[in-house]
């Protein structure tokens, strides 16, 4: 099958084309190289294209011949979604909108989203499940739930058929060490934490200690991002197989707290780790586990490398990595 890997060179993407090379699928990247590597995408042809150049866009795909289309693209940073919110209502639901308008003219039904445990909010319950209400909290979330709602719109008007995956905390680094999480700025918990063990940060802040948690600190469900990969590979194979549009979390069924983490870091790192208690961040929800029941039993998913040990095991490796080459 042919596959166009939207969102290509960043950190998801990079693993999921990773995770291809073990298959027959035929892969093409789209980047518009704003966020992520160009070297993610060697061995394969990258289209350098702006989801918001649809014109670009539609050449592309016309030209292509794809048959099924995962969409890695957005903008994913919660604190900036508050400050500029039209950049991401512009990139992760308009550009979204584009992509999905030049599939529906030409024909490409198959969909593969990457969402977010934001599109819950502050959950009524925990373990999260997928039928739960969704009621973002912050700009971030809202965009998610906006395309969510359109991709169900689209499937009952165009038959335009997808899976959207609801990821809860995207972490670690691939096993051979040879890709990680690499952002710019950095805004993750865990390679936060590990730049201040490589001496790399100075001034890691953990927001707040004074939530209804067990010890005070948020507390989150962290999956390995080569879990994730496996998970879109199960969630396409589904799709093409059964034609059903479905929604499924993506997440460990554990959470630990912001400090738990900072503890099992210090060990994996053999190294103190100093951080400075600070106020609360807005639209931080106190607790989100997922329920992964559902992606469990429908397609036979599991954490394979979800420990925290081995996804912080693996992002020290990287972290080392990168602290040597800067």
């Amino acid at each position: 099958m042919k596959i166009l890997v939207v969102g290509g060179v960043g950190y998801i993407g990079s693993h999921m084309i990773k995770r291809f090379q073990d298959t027959e699928h035929q892969i093409e990247i789209l980047d518009n190289l704003s966020t992520g590597f160009e070297v993610n995408a060697q061995n394969y042809k990258l289209h350098v294209c702006d989801l918001s150049n649809k014109d670009q866009l539609h050449q592309i795909l016309k030209d292509n011949n794809y048959e099924s289309i995962m969409h890695f693209a957005s903008f994913i940073n919660v604190g900036e979604s508050y400050i500029h919110p039209k950049k991401y209502y512009d990139n992760n639901v308009i550009n979204t909108l584009n992509l999905l308008d030049c599939m529906v003219d030409l024909k490409i039904s198959n969909f593969i989203f990457s969402s977010t445990a934001a599109v819950y909010g502050e959950p009524s319950l925990t373990p999260i499940k997928e039928d739960q209400n969704i009621a973002p909290v912050n700009p971030y979330g809202n965009t998610k739930a906006i395309v969510e709602k359109i991709l169900k719109d689209y499937d009952l008007a165009y038959g335009l058929k997808y899976i959207s995956l609801r990821y809860f905390n995207a972490c670690g680094a691939h096993i051979d060490g040879t890709i990680g999480e690499r952002h710019d700025p950095e805004t993750h918990l865990i390679p936060l934490i590990l730049q201040s063990a490589s001496g790399r940060r100075k001034d890691f802040k953990v927001y707040g200690d004074d939530y209804d948690t067990k010890d005070g600190t948020c507390v989150r469900d962290y999956i390995h991002v080569m879990d994730l990969a496996e998970a879109h590979l199960l969630s396409l194979e589904k799709l093409i197989k059964n034609q059903k549009s479905d929604i499924f979390n993506i997440g460990n069924n554990k959470g630990f707290s912001v400090k738990e983490i900072i503890r099992m870091a210090e060990k994996v790192t053999q190294s103190k780790i100093p951080y400075e208690i600070t106020s609360r961040r807005k639209g931080d929800p106190s607790e989100l586990i997922a329920d992964n029941k559902k992606i469990s039993e429908k397609l036979n998913w599991s954490a394979n490398y979800s420990d925290l040990k081995t996804i912080l095991e693996t992002a020290w490796e990287w972290e080392k990595l990168l602290s040597r080459s800067n």
